[in-house]
């Protein structure tokens, strides 16, 4: 994955974590993204993350994002290697 991103964001992204909060097994995490894509757009997400943890593991996981955001960036081009002649 950590390979796909530089793909697409040569100058990297950055990523940050705003709050986090944990109670019982729960732990949420506000994050946002920032970066210029290969297409020269700026890809600034903003994310919610619900991890539950049982045993010292991660059991399940959910990512929310703004997906229209995600789409209009990141499908903006084909990404490196991705043939598009037929």
């Amino acid at each position: 994955m950590v390979a796909g991103v530089r793909g697409v964001f040569p100058n990297g992204m950055q990523f940050t974590a705003h709050s986090m909060t944990a109670e019982a097994d729960r732990v949420c995490v506000e994050a946002e993204s920032y970066g210029t894509h290969i297409s020269g757009k700026t890809y600034n997400n903003r994310f919610h993350y619900l991890f539950v943890i049982r045993d010292g593991k991660i059991q399940s996981f959910k990512e929310y994002f703004d997906t229209q955001h995600a789409h209009d960036v990141l499908c903006s081009v084909p990404a490196p290697g991705f043939n598009t002649s037929t």
